[in-house]
């Protein structure tokens, strides 16, 4: 009887360690969803880095309270999934709200973004941001506007230097 308690309470270590590593969280309900449909949401996970997990929902609930996120419990009822990523904020939510899209057995139901209880709203809205190359590309091209302007008046001003001396 000791061992199999104290196998649970490795595996609630474990969650909370997780859950305290992770800089985002999303907890999904995958009910519905085809082994092929599941098969092809780990794959595209994976790929991105995020490990994607099924627990317990008690065990679960015990390590959001060790991780200080107790918040988290109301979303832990039924067949549950977690998508843990460690590098990225934004793959885990962009993957699960695209597939969420065209598959509707997928619903969101919470999440932790870098510490902080997130709603499915939250996590919609972090999903719709782009990519970060995306985002560098947007800051690179804002940094060289100026120049380029610079460089069009310049152009400008020789140009309207030439017609004259012409």
């Amino acid at each position: 009887m000791s061992s199999a308690i104290e196998a649970k309470k490795v595996v609630v270590e474990e969650i909370a360690d997780k859950l305290k590593a992770s800089v985002s969280t999303i907890v999904v309900d995958y009910r519905g969803l085809s082994v092929a449909q599941l098969t092809e949401l780990r794959k595209q996970l994976r790929e991105a880095g995020v490990e994607f997990k099924v627990y317990k929902n008690s065990m679960t609930r015990r390590a959001a309270e060790v991780a200080g996120l107790s918040g988290l419990n109301d979303a832990l009822t039924g067949p549950n999934a977690i998508a843990f990523s460690t590098e990225d904020v934004v793959a885990p939510a962009k993957i699960l709200n695209d597939f969420a899209k065209k598959n509707e057995a997928l619903e969101l139901k919470a999440g932790v973004i870098e510490g902080t209880i997130a709603t499915v709203e939250e996590v919609q809205a972090l999903a719709e941001l782009p990519s970060r190359e995306g985002l560098l590309s947007m800051l690179l091209s804002v940094l060289q506007a100026p120049i380029r302007n610079l460089a069009l008046a310049a152009k400008a001003v020789a140009d309207q230097k030439e017609e004259q001396g012409a």
